[in-house]
């Protein structure tokens, strides 16, 4: 499943009609990373560059300029070369752009420095991510100087440099149906994935072994990439947040939390399920786990536009620091817990993030220094969890080393929301009886 053509020109041409008249706006893609000698990382595209292009190629450059009668979207591109293409793959070089991308304009990289300048004159307000690649940031401040040093030949350069970040990521923010379309399809692929995890599982299993399900089945389902590296923590390792080496064994009696989600065409998904290795969970265990779940569900249920973000949030904290009490593992009053912060000691990350392109999508927490009302279109991770530190002697011996997390993407709908990974069991119960159906 892929985003249309039509779409990412629908993007450009909202993105155009923001910008104001005399202005040119400058949207970078990524560049192949080394890894080590010769090899490079797997190459995944710049999101901004993508959302408005589709085009999948290192070091290529988009410039919008409204009103340019030779046409408003040009894009620079790797060449076509039949030699380096054995090596490399096909490119859609510049008449690729043209018919495939729908570029007005499509230019080979080595023209950058003619051309760029060229795009450059005359407009007052050069929009552009400056801070995110220094070494762009070098090139655009030399094909400024260039029009600059031209000034006696009428040249004009930009006068003021505005991010781009505030328009295009507010566009980012808001998904529209065929974006929720691909989500819907990313988050089915690792729900199963996840199912796939939870079947295999038995005592001693290793946690790559597990990790190698979840991407087993995501590869098979058309998703080759990960939108994050898998966390596989069996043990005291689910304790760790990003935990990421995942080679250890899981001893019985173990919890796993399995924090992992496929990309598919560049939108993310963002799955969290802890269950039992041996497929039962101990009472202490359940006692936290069931205490997390109503955590997670509470905090779906409150989800509807209008709402503040950190709404959410506070009620995670609230029914997490109650629970605690009620377990003994804090004492106190809930509310001057929760104003001292010792809730932190177990929870101490935030209810959730953006979810899109990027597995921490873009688009701002506060407008005008309050939390933002949810909107519908919007894309939000649920992830309450409680994690009790091998460590943390304040507690007794039987909770320590319990790491729990449960997390759910969610859109916000016009009438409440919707929940994009629901086919992963996450009751106890249905855990259990998914383990142990054989």
């Amino acid at each position: 499943m892929r985003i249309s053509p039509q779409t990412y020109a629908a993007r450009r041409r909202r993105l155009l009609e923001q910008l104001p008249e005399g202005s040119v706006a400058l949207v970078a893609g990524s560049t192949l990373v080394n890894r080590n000698r010769d090899a490079e990382y797997p190459f995944r595209q710049n999101s901004d560059f993508y959302y408005l292009t589709g085009f999948d190629e290192p070091d290529a450059l988009l410039v919008l300029k409204p009103g340019r009668a030779e046409g408003e979207t040009v894009l620079f591109c790797p060449p076509r070369d039949p030699d380096m293409e054995i090596w490399t793959g096909y490119r859609a070089g510049p008449e690729g752009c043209v018919e495939r991308y729908g570029a007005d304009q499509a230019f080979v990289l080595a023209e950058l420095d003619e051309q760029v300048p060229q795009l450059l004159d005359g407009s007052r307000r050069l929009y552009y991510a400056l801070g995110s690649d220094e070494t762009l940031d070098n090139r655009v401040r030399g094909w400024l100087n260039a029009v600059r040093a031209k000034a006696r030949q009428g040249a004009e350069a930009p006068e003021e440099l505005v991010l781009l970040d505030n328009l295009l990521h507010e566009m980012r923010l808001f998904k529209e149906s065929e974006e929720l379309d691909v989500m819907r399809a990313a988050a089915r692929i690792s729900a199963a994935a996840h199912v796939e995890a939870m079947l295999y599982a038995h005592p001693g299993v290793h946690e790559y072994e597990l990790e190698a399900k979840i991407l087993s089945h995501c590869m098979g389902e058309g998703a080759r990439h990960q939108a994050y590296s898998p966390i596989v923590g069996g043990g005291a390792n689910g304790c760790i947040l990003h935990y990421i080496e995942n080679n250890a064994p899981i001893d019985d009696g173990s919890l796993v939390l399995i924090d992992a989600g496929c990309e598919l065409d560049c939108y993310a998904s963002d799955i969290t399920r802890t269950f039992p290795v041996n497929g039962r969970f101990s009472p202490e265990q359940r006692a936290l786990y069931e205490l997390v779940l109503k955590t997670n569900e509470a905090c779906i249920a409150l989800i509807r536009p209008g709402l503040p973000w950190n709404e959410v949030h506070d009620l995670s904290v609230r029914l997490l620091t109650e629970g605690l009490v009620e377990l003994g593992l804090l004492e106190g009053e809930p509310e001057k817990l929760i104003e001292e912060g010792a809730y932190r000691t177990f929870y101490m990350h935030r209810i959730g993030h953006w979810l899109g392109m990027d597995v921490h999508d873009v688009g701002n927490y506060k407008v005008a220094g309050n939390w933002r009302p949810l909107e519908p279109g919007m894309v939000m991770t649920v992830e309450p969890g409680i994690y009790v530190s091998p460590h943390n002697e304040s507690v007794e011996p039987r909770w320590r080393g319990i790491g729990i997390r449960i997390e759910d993407d969610v859109v916000v709908t016009e009438q409440g929301c919707e929940v994009l990974t629901a086919d992963v069991p996450k009751s106890a119960e249905a855990i259990e009886a998914l383990m142990n159906r054989n």
